[in-house]
C-alpha cells in the first residue's frame, strides 16, 4: 500500500519531510512506500484528505477546524510545540494605528483560513472588535508587496511570517501590535481520516517519526535548510535561517489540552460566522492515538 502525504510550503515540517528519504525508511517495516501529493493552498487539505487524494496532511490550527465544519470526518494526529515567534500582525511603526482597537474600518492582510485567521479573530474579540465586520480581512495577491503597502497606508495592518517577516524585522519600519504567542500558542497541526487512523495506527505513528526526524533535520542543519527554502520560495537564505530558527521543531501527540485550544477557536469562529455551526472538536480526537504517536516520537528523536 501507498500512503500519500500532502505537501505545501506552508507547513515547513511536511515541506522538508518531502525532501528527506525518513518517510519511506519508517513505513518500510510496516510494508507500506510513501508518497507526496504537493499543492499550494492548506486550506484544501480537508477536502483533499475526504476524497481520498492524501491520507495525512498538516496545517496551521484554522484548516482542521473548518475540514470538521464541512462534515470532513478528520482525527488529529500530531501538534508542534507552541510558535509564539510564528508570525506577528505587524502595524507601520510611524502609522495611525496605536492599539488593536484602532484597526476599526481598517484592512488587515493575512492568509484567510489559516492560522493567522485564528489570531486575528481573537485578537480583535479581546479587544471587542469582530473579524469581518469591524476590520477587513484580505488574502495577498500573489506578487504584492505588503510592506510597500503598510508603508503607503494601504492597508492597516499584515500578519507576515518566513524570510518576509525576518525582512520586515530587518527594515526597522514595522511595529508589532499582536505578538502571536500573547495571543494563541500557533502549533503546527497534523490530522487524517479518522477511518485511516482507527484502522492503521502502527502508520499514523511511523508517519509522525518520520516527520519527528524531519524536524530533527532541519533543526541540526539550519543554513542547509535556509538554501534550499530561499532557492525554491524566494527571499534570502539569511532571513530564512532567521525565520526557520524560530520555529521549535518538536511535536507532541494530540492531546485533550489541545482540543480544548481548538475548541477556542471553533467557539470564536462561528461567534464570528467564519464557520457555520457550532463544534464539537474532541469528535476529531483519538485518545488511543496518543500513546502510539508519544512511542514514536520519543524513539525517533
Amino acid at each position: 500500500m501507498t500512503v500519500t502525504l500532502g505537501v505545501h510550503a506552508s507547513n515547513p515540517s511536511l515541506y522538508y519531510l518531502a525532501r528527506l528519504p525518513y518517510l519511506d525508511e519508517e513505513l518500510a517495516p510496516l510494508g507500506e512506500a510513501g508518497a507526496f501529493h504537493r499543492y499550494t493552498d492548506g486550506t484544501r487539505t480537508g477536502a483533499l484528505l475526504a476524497e481520498g487524494t492524501i491520507d495525512f496532511g498538516g496545517t496551521g490550527s484554522t484548516p482542521p477546524v473548518t475540514a470538521q465544519a464541512a462534515g470532513h470526518d478528520i482525527a488529529y494526529a500530531a501538534v508542534s510545540a507552541p510558535r509564539p515567534d510564528h508570525g506577528p500582525l505587524l502595524v507601520l511603526d510611524a502609522g495611525p494605528v496605536r492599539t488593536v482597537a484602532d484597526l476599526a474600518g481598517g484592512t488587515v492582510v493575512l492568509g484567510v483560513g489559516s492560522w493567522q485567521t485564528h489570531l486575528l479573530a481573537k485578537a480583535l474579540r479581546a479587544h471587542g472588535l469582530s473579524y469581518g465586520q469591524d476590520v477587513t480581512p484580505v488574502r495577498p495577491a500573489p506578487g504584492e508587496d505588503q510592506a510597500a503597502r503598510l508603508r503607503a497606508g494601504e492597508i492597516a495592518g499584515w500578519i507576515a511570517q518566513g524570510a518576509e517577516l525576518a525582512a520586515a524585522r530587518r527594515s526597522g519600519d514595522f511595529r508589532e501590535l499582536v505578538r502571536t504567542g500573547d495571543v494563541i500558542t500557533d502549533r503546527s497541526v497534523f490530522f487524517t481520516r479518522r477511518e485511516f487512523a482507527a484502522d492503521r495506527p502502527e502508520v499514523v505513528a511511523a508517519i509522525a517519526a518520520a516527520l519527528a526526524r524531519a524536524d530533527a533535520w532541519v533543526a541540526a542543519h539550519p543554513a542547509e535548510a535556509a538554501r534550499i527554502a530561499a532557492e525554491d520560495l524566494g527571499g534570502s537564505p539569511a532571513d530564512w535561517e532567521v525565520a526557520l530558527s524560530s520555529l521549535p521543531w518538536r511535536l507532541e501527540p494530540a492531546s485533550a489540552a489541545f482540543v480544548a485550544e481548538q475548541q477556542e477557536a471553533a467557539d470564536i469562529f462561528h461567534a464570528v460566522g467564519f464557520v457555520d455551526r457550532e463544534l464539537t472538536v474532541a469528535d476529531a480526537h483519538l485518545p488511543a492515538l496518543e500513546a502510539p504517536v508519544a512511542a514514536a516520537l520519543a524513539k525517533a528523536v
